[in-house]
This record gives C-alpha cells, structure tokens and sequence, in this order.
C-alpha cells in the first residue's frame, strides 16, 4: 500500500481525495496539510511514497513547495492537484520543476487512480 500526503488548503477537497485514494484498497493517507509549508514538515516526518498537491495555497504556493521538495529529495513523487483545467504557465512550470503529474478538479476518481498509477 503506497502512502500518501495530502496538500490543499480546502478540507473538502482534502476529504474527497481521501475518499478516492482509501476506497481503492491502493492508498494510505498519512497527513493532511493546509499549505506548502506544512507539507515541507509533514514530508520530513511520514516520508510518504507520494505527494497530492494542490497549486493555489495561502501561506507557500504547491509551485514553491514543489521546488522545496525536489531540492530535499531529487526522487520525490508529487502530483499537483489544480482547478485551472491543467492548462497554462503553472501545469507547464509544475511539470518543469518535477511534478509526475497534474490533476484536475473537479475529481473524477478512475483518473485519479490511474495518474497516482503512472506517478
């Protein structure tokens, strides 16, 4: 089972993810973090297996926190989450600085679980 951290500053979105990864048996959600900088501390303390990260936070940006992530662990797995249609200046540079992935919102779960598949 692959365990993974959860960024987004919206709970909703968080929870529903949460739904997604556990319901499929594949997935383990080892924290939830509200923005970059939480995300920086929780990878350092569950050293997850891979990270669902939303782009447009408070506090530390996912493009920023995805930067701050490579440069602790060139390995990283990290798929953005986004609800720009993953289009655009951001799903290019996410994918530039080492995202595997985007996601779009809303979630439609067998997409879901075969980007987190691929990642």
């Amino acid at each position: 089972m692959k365990r993974v951290l959860i960024v987004d500053d919206s709970i909703s979105v968080a929870r529903q993810l949460e739904k997604i990864l556990t319901g499929s048996g594949l997935y383990e959600v080892v924290g939830h973090a509200k923005n970059g900088a939480e995300a920086l501390k929780m990878y350092q303390v569950h050293r997850p297996d891979l990270v669902c990260m939303d782009m447009n936070m408070p506090v530390m940006d996912g493009l920023t926190a995805l930067r701050n992530l490579v440069a602790m662990n060139r390995d990283v797995k990290v798929v953005m989450v986004t609800s720009l249609g993953g289009v655009g200046d951001k799903f290019t540079e996410a994918l530039r600085l080492g995202a595997r992935n985007v996601i779009s919102k809303p979630f439609e779960e067998e997409n879901v679980l075969r980007i987190l598949g691929e990642a």
